[in-house]
């Protein structure tokens, strides 16, 4: 999975539109191979980008839990932490 694609799920406040769609262009980018695809691919492209951000918005809906929504502050904090220790020399 893209690394740079983070969990949207059982978070408060919950995914905005914008994350939910930086998440599906990062998906589109990965699946195609893309950073920025050429004139001829872009309407293409652009149209997946759209479609799987529509589909992901969708299922965050529909989905249910009994857990508890985790605290985005606290889950950065955790990922820095987790990248300090990684990186670190």
């Amino acid at each position: 999975m893209c690394r740079n694609i983070k969990t949207l799920y059982n978070f408060e406040p919950p995914a905005t539109e914008d994350e939910i769609r930086a998440a599906s262009l990062q998906f589109v980018r990965k699946v195609s191979g893309f950073t920025k695809p050429s004139k001829a691919n872009e309407a293409a492209f652009l149209t997946a980008v759209d479609e799987i951000a529509a589909i992901t918005a969708k299922l965050l809906n529909a989905l249910e839990t009994n857990a508890p929504p985790k605290d985005r502050e606290e889950e950065a904090a955790k990922a820095r932490a987790r990248s300090a220790q990684r990186f670190s020399s």
